[in-house]
């Protein structure tokens, strides 16, 4: 966990759809999981729209290369930065380092997670319950904390929550809950912010095809029918997520602050 896209023989579609129009031209990002799965898709997508972005990543030091490579390919700069974002220190190293690079920080993106999926209450471990909560939620509110001294009128923060937050999920109970979290922490968040002119929104997701699942946070049997339960019937790519993304990060949603999107398939949800 959270696996390498690299290793992945069905590769997910990351790759921006449409030429960019500049609606980030100037502006510095953070897109935590921004080496690969949504993460990464929403990275490229910035930098074709004109960001420099700083994409944060666990391990998966040739997936974070590769992603930096494509920014740079669409004419930006990219910063790469390892480290787990569940240490309040990493993520006051992170923003220190955007900040000390390029003077200042507009748009972040909390999109890293990680899920374990159990049949029983009673399998999920204390370690495993903590450490989800950890990188879920806690590690969103230690990057806004650092982050915020940064965040001028007109910034953007954009977490990422789950269609499971909405309708729950029977093999992720632990994984949801953060999920909820993240909801309500959006909510509250833009409330405290709106005032500041900074804004906050959420996207989420509904079964996207990333390395999340198929090394470890499905199980085999839900592997073979993944997102085939959707109303379109197949799962969603990240390059049908990102959008998303941009959209909340740029002026195009100037009057939306405390609200969350649903690219899930067609899934009709109370949100």
């Amino acid at each position: 966990m959270p696996g390498h896209e690299s290793q992945m023989d069905d590769k997910p579609a990351w790759q921006p759809r449409y030429p960019g129009s500049g609606r980030l031209e100037g502006k510095v990002a953070i897109v935590t999981g921004g080496d690969s799965g949504i993460g990464r898709a929403t990275a490229v997508l910035f930098a074709r729209e004109g960001a420099r972005v700083a994409i944060s990543h666990l391990e998966e030091d040739d997936d974070a290369r590769f992603t930096a490579d494509r920014i740079a390919d669409e004419g930006s700069e990219a910063l790469i930065h390892r480290g787990d974002l569940g240490d309040p220190q990493v993520a006051k190293d992170l923003v220190k380092q955007v900040v000390d690079k390029w003077g200042r920080l507009d748009v972040l993106v909390n999109n890293a997670g990680e899920q374990h999926p159990d049949k029983d209450i009673t399998d999920i471990t204390v370690e495993q319950l903590q450490r989800t909560f950890q990188t879920n939620i806690f590690s969103m509110f230690y990057l806004v904390q650092a982050a915020r001294p940064h965040l001028k009128k007109g910034a953007a923060i954009i977490n990422c929550t789950s269609v499971t937050m909405y309708q729950g999920s029977k093999e992720l109970l632990d994984y949801s809950s953060t999920k909820g979290a993240i909801t309500a922490f959006t909510r509250s968040l833009s409330e405290n912010l709106i005032g500041d002119g900074i804004r906050v929104n959420a996207v989420a997701p509904g079964p996207i095809w990333t390395p999340l699942n198929p090394f470890g946070g499905a199980t085999p049997e839900k592997l073979k029918t993944f997102g085939e339960d959707t109303p379109i019937g197949r799962p969603g790519q990240p390059n049908e997520v990102a959008p998303s993304f941009l959209f909340l990060a740029c002026e195009d949603s100037s009057y939306m602050s405390g609200q969350v999107l649903h690219p899930n398939g067609g899934t009709i949800v109370n949100g």
